[in-house]
C-alpha cells in the first residue's frame, strides 16, 4: 500500500485556492495559462493506480470535485468516475452524489494506515498534512505553475515534519513542470 498526494502548486509553494473557488484574493492562478496539458486527461499518470486503489478527500475537495466530475466525458472521466471514492469529513452524513463514494467514519489517518490498497489523495491540504505528520506519504505527485504567488497556504509547511525525498521523474507539461519524488 502506498500513499500518493496530488498537488497543483505555485512556484512558491502555495496549493491553496487553484481554481479560485474559494474566492481568495490570488485565487484561480492554475488557470493563468488556460486550460492545457496541465490540465487534461491523466497528467499526473494515476488512472494504473485508481484501478485497483482508491481516492481520499477531505469535504471540501470531495464537494468541488462531485460537482464537475459526473458530467465529464472520456477515458480518464470513467476511470475518476469508477474509482472507489472515501470522503474525510466531521459535517457530513452523507455523499450520494458522486458514484462509488463513502463517508469516511473514524480517524483518517488510522483509516489509512490499515488500508491495503493504494491511497490517492487530491488537494485536501488538512488531510495531505495529517498524513505527512503521522509518516504516511509515500509519494508526492506534483505540477508546479511559473507562478509566484506570495501569499497562501504551502504544501510544506515551515513548521511541518522532515522528509527526505528522492525524485522519482520530473517533465514538462505545457507551461509547467511535473515531478514526482518519493521515499
Amino acid at each position: 500500500m502506498s500513499v500518493i498526494v496530488i498537488q497543483y502548486m505555485s512556484l512558491d509553494g502555495v496549493v491553496s485556492d487553484p481554481t479560485g473557488a474559494a474566492g481568495s484574493a490570488r485565487g484561480g492562478w492554475l488557470f493563468r495559462y488556460g486550460r492545457g496539458a496541465e490540465l487534461a486527461g491523466d497528467a499526473f499518470g494515476i488512472a494504473p493506480v485508481l484501478e485497483r486503489g482508491l481516492l481520499l478527500f477531505g469535504r471540501g475537495t470531495w464537494q468541488g470535485f462531485a460537482g464537475l466530475w459526473p458530467n465529464r466525458e472520456g477515458a480518464f472521466a470513467d476511470v475518476m468516475n469508477g474509482a472507489r471514492k472515501v470522503v474525510a469529513s466531521r459535517t457530513l452524513t452523507e455523499v450520494p452524489q458522486w458514484a462509488n463514494s463513502r463517508l469516511l467514519t473514524g480517524d483518517p489517518v488510522e483509516a489509512v494506515k490499515r488500508e491495503t490498497r493504494d491511497v490517492v489523495v487530491m488537494g485536501s491540504l488538512p488531510l495531505v498534512r495529517d498524513l505527512a505528520a503521522a509518516d504516511l506519504v509515500d509519494e508526492y505527485r506534483l505540477i508546479t505553475l511559473p507562478t509566484v504567488l506570495g501569499t497562501g497556504e504551502r504544501l510544506f509547511p515551515v513548521e511541518g515534519p522532515y522528509q527526505e525525498l528522492t525524485l522519482l521523474e520530473s517533465a514538462p507539461i505545457g507551461h509547467s513542470l511535473y515531478t514526482r519524488h518519493g521515499r
